[in-house]
């Protein structure tokens, strides 16, 4: 079991804490590299659209509306599809939780590893794959979450746990990092013209406010997640509660 992130990586590789505190720096840079690549990322950003999606499958069944299922598409994007009243604060929130999803996921995931409960981070990657895999309706979406589920389970059964800690804390800043670049992406494909039906415009016909202001909204949200979930994993790194 992970249990300390900086015990188990100074036990694991025999470092000292400030060495094993570099190494979570490092993991973090890491993350970042990953995350303006060009080939890596559009890969690794599957594991972003799951998360995105999730997020809109669960603010469905917290409103109350009728979920049909999940595809997710070889060109990272993906639909969550649900039943219910077209318009309303329920078709609202199910359309603005898939851009912070992965954020919030990732703030999560930094607070358990600020809180000592790295072992909780395998367990709830474990959990949201199960429950997206339930929900799936095509093939390669099928094939994406369970390639993400061999990875998670190869760590979680295979790796020491010093290495099960190097991979929550890249895995952990890939969230909190990663989930700002869909946004740029997202408005680069606006400028030309494309991405009509994006959560931004949808919201933006749901609510009548403007898909800019909402683009915004959801940067502020995700930049705040972002350096929020930043600290709390830099904290044990340079001295914090762990």
């Amino acid at each position: 079991m992970v249990q300390d992130g900086i015990d188990d990586i100074t036990r694991a590789f025999d470092l000292d804490v400030t060495t094993a505190g570099a190494i979570i720096l490092i993991s973090g840079v890491a993350a970042l590299i990953l995350v303006l690549s060009g080939t890596p990322w559009r890969l690794a950003r599957n594991v972003l659209t799951i998360v995105h999606e999730a997020g809109h499958a669960l603010a469905a069944l917290v409103v109350g509306r009728r979920l049909q299922g999940i595809r997710l598409h070889s060109d990272t994007s993906g639909v969550t599809v649900s039943r219910g009243r077209p318009h309303g604060p329920g078709m609202v929130l199910t359309s603005v939780a898939g851009y912070p999803a992965p954020a919030l996921l990732g703030l999560l995931f930094a607070w358990l590893v600020w809180a000592e409960q790295l072992s909780a981070v395998l367990g709830v990657a474990a959990v949201l794959l199960l429950g997206v895999l339930i929900l799936i309706r095509n093939a390669y979406g099928i094939f994406s979450v369970l390639a993400s589920a061999a990875v998670l389970a190869a760590v979680a059964w295979f790796a020491p746990p010093g290495v099960q800690a190097v991979f929550v804390y890249v895995m952990t800043w890939f969230l909190v990092l990663g989930a700002v670049r869909p946004l740029f992406e997202l408005q680069s494909k606006r400028r030309r013209g494309a991405a009509r039906d994006s959560d931004i415009d949808q919201l933006a016909r749901l609510t009548g406010l403007p898909a800019a202001l909402w683009l915004l909204v959801l940067g502020v949200l995700i930049g705040g997640c972002a350096v929020m979930g930043g600290m709390l994993l830099v904290d044990p790194a340079v001295g914090g509660p762990l």
